[in-house]
């Protein structure tokens, strides 16, 4: 299975996971010139920003460790463009989560949610 299959199938997998903790998916791989944000989901009074990253395993360290500052920054940026187009600046809490989805052998999604992961 090739990468971008595999992070699709985990983005998936982390939506579903999401929904099932009573988030509502608003938006997904929403795109700016700055950046994507895989998944921007609203939990009670707050928006939620989330980055997904699926791995096989952890040969590499933890999915959430390959969410660099530079990353984070990037991810900032595309909410702060998110959060213009819709008029919700000071408007709304918002928060920075990871999830780390991992592709079990046995075909099942392992998932682990970072709230607040990352702050501006």
């Amino acid at each position: 299975m090739n990468h971008k299959i595999l992070g699709d199938q985990g983005e998936q997998a982390a939506a579903e996971y999401l929904m099932r903790h009573g988030y509502r998916i608003c938006e997904r791989n929403f795109r700016t010139a700055v950046g994507e944000i895989d998944i921007v989901a609203s939990f009670q009074d707050t928006l939620v920003f989330v980055e997904v990253k699926t791995r096989r395993g952890m040969r590499c360290g933890t999915p959430a460790q390959s969410v660099t500052f530079y990353k984070q920054q990037k991810i900032i940026q595309t909410a702060r463009w998110f959060l213009r187009q819709r008029h919700l600046e000071d408007r709304c809490l918002c928060r920075f989560d990871v999830i780390e989805v991992y592709a079990c052998s046995d075909g099942r999604w392992r998932i682990h949610h970072l709230p607040g992961a990352f702050e501006v």
